[in-house]
């Protein structure tokens, strides 16, 4: 624990540089840590110090919010075995990816503690909105990442103000009591904060960014009329909407000017770019597919009637890629379809593929099919994955968002579902995201409290896929013990599957029924263990330097 507690006196330089009014009686190098921050301009970078540790990347400076995915059941890693092993049960408590992930989070809110205990420093050289509002965005930030950690690791220990080495020993606190201190933050920063960002503020937190956060842990710790009451007021105030076209919003040229985008990491080449699409992109366009969609997800995906595969007349096993939900092309590559210029396909027998880049297009060696380290899955990501210039497959300015108005409207609709308050305004949320333009999907009406929960576990798995929502999600609707164990599943090699799975209620798809089931890709076969895995292990190294930091149950 204290080596992660006292990682945040990295980030002195970050904070002091470039200040320079402290040069004048202070260090060359840096300013002092006895002064910093001392006015407005320090407080700004002290700030944006706060916001840069969003940025916890790992493998392939993915970031880690999205790779949380991987650990569901809609998605797979093939590089990256610490990441793998959570998926298929075998983690302990010397997983590396665990360990980064703890440490970056405490990092991080070592970055606001140090802020807000020392803003006073700034106040008097401060305009004081300028002065409250940082300080707003500091508590937001560091609620944040508690939310986080309290969805998973449970009981976690809570820390708000810089530590002693002396003080350095604490024990967990009980999650509730972490979720009611993230609560409280939520609604205090929120008072402090802005309605509307500007332009020129892109990337900052708003009011309805503290709501929105508010309600996602409250529905997550099932406080629904919490989260009813957070939502509704994010939608009363008019200042967020659903974007027109599903697939801009994860386009770094248009996502600045969408209005469904409330809170994300933004990436910057030259500074801090995302690798995102080198680790999930085909093989045919210069990335290494090792970050996948797998077959559930596929199928998941309702026909463009409303209807799930395995009842829908539209659906053909033979065509299993026509007249499904358009969010489904959007999200994932599926074979056929053109992706970086070139042909995507992974049948094992397509050794040739069309180069769209030339005119006219020409047939070229497929590594899609050739290459040994293709997708397992037979699919890959195209969410997040845009290719506006070659560079951009190491250096993507595509921003991860953590939060957007999707997300609040489908909140709503759930927290409303779930106290059995079902009116126009549920339905009107549900179909805003499911009809949005470009999508078009068959609006929603007249459906009983449980047909309408169900609805909305499958909206979240289509509409969120690849958004790192998944690991909480099936957590909270008591599903993990059912999606998380048996074979995980790609499409047959050389071909597709000739019926369509059974789809059950949640939208999971089941292949014991499927004739040429022995045909298709087994991936992994996945494990959970009930009496462990609904939570991550602490750590070994932190419960080694913190005695009073006791071990997740089962670990």
């Amino acid at each position: 624990m204290k080596n992660c507690l006292y990682s945040v006196l990295i980030i002195i330089g970050l904070f002091f540089s470039s200040c320079d009014d402290a040069l004048e009686t202070y260090p060359l190098d840096t300013p002092s840590s006895a002064t910093f921050p001392k006015n407005e301009k320090e407080l700004e970078i002290a700030i944006w110090g706060c916001y840069g540790a969003l940025w916890l990347g790992t493998n392939y400076n993915m970031v880690m919010y999205a790779l949380l995915d991987i650990t569901t059941d809609i998605a797979w890693e093939r590089a990256e075995v610490s990441m793998q092993s959570i998926g298929n049960g075998s983690h302990d408590v010397n997983n590396a990816w665990v360990m980064e992930l703890w440490k970056n989070k405490y990092m991080a809110i070592g970055r606001c503690n140090y802020l807000l205990d020392n803003i006073e420093r700034a106040k008097e050289n401060t305009t004081p909105v300028v002065y409250e509002r940082i300080k707003a965005e500091a508590r937001l930030l560091r609620a944040y990442h508690y939310l986080m950690l309290t969805e998973i690791w449970g009981d976690v220990p809570l820390v708000t103000k810089m530590l002693s080495l002396d003080e350095a020993s604490i024990p967990k606190t009980p999650k509730s009591e972490v979720v009611d201190f993230i609560l409280k933050e939520f609604d205090e920063a929120g008072e402090a904060l802005p309605s509307g960002i500007s332009s020129g503020e892109w990337g900052r937190v708003s009011k309805g960014v503290a709501l929105g956060l508010k309600a996602r842990t409250a529905l997550y710790n099932k406080m629904y009329d919490v989260a009813a009451k957070a939502t509704k007021a994010v939608i009363d105030m008019g200042e967020y909407q659903i974007d027109d076209n599903f697939e801009n919003i994860f386009k770094s040229a248009t996502q600045s000017t969408s209005k469904e985008i409330m809170f994300f990491i933004n990436y910057k080449e030259g500074y801090r770019a995302s690798g995102v699409i080198s680790g999930c992109t085909s093989r045919m366009g210069g990335g290494y597919s090792s970050k996948i969609p797998v077959q559930a997800t596929v199928d998941s995906y309702d026909c463009t009637d409303g209807l799930p595969i395995d009842r829908s007349p539209l659906y053909d096993p033979q065509k299993p890629f026509e007249n499904r939900d358009p969010r489904m092309g959007y999200t994932i590559v599926v074979p056929g379809a053109e992706y970086m210029g070139f042909q995507f396909e992974t049948h094992k027998d397509s050794v040739e593929c069309w180069n769209y880049k030339t005119i006219p297009a020409t047939r070229v060696a497929n590594q899609d099919a050739l290459n040994p380290y293709a997708s397992f899955s037979g699919y890959v990501w195209r969410k997040y994955n845009e290719i506006s210039n070659p560079n951009e497959l190491y250096n993507n300015e595509t921003s991860f968002i953590i939060l957007r108005y999707a997300d609040i409207l489908l909140m709503y609709a759930e927290a409303k579902i779930e106290l059995g308050e079902i009116d126009d305004s549920v339905y009107d949320a549900i179909n805003q995201v499911r009809g949005r333009k470009g999508v078009d999907m068959p609006a929603i009406s007249g459906k009983s409290q449980t047909e309408l929960r169900y609805i909305i576990r499958k909206e979240r798995k289509c509409e969120f896929a690849w958004e790192g929502l998944r690991w909480s999600d099936i957590r909270r609707w008591d599903i993990v013990e059912q999606v998380m164990t048996g074979p995980l599943y790609g499409r047959p090699p050389k071909g597709y599957a000739n019926t369509a799975p059974k789809i059950d209620e949640n939208g999971t798809p089941d292949y014991s029924s499927v004739s040429n089931k022995d045909e298709m890709r087994v991936i992994e076969l996945r494990a959970f263990n009930k009496n462990r895995d609904y939570v991550m292990p602490i750590p070994r190294i932190e419960t080694e330097t913190n005695p009073a930091l006791l071990q997740n149950p089962n670990y």
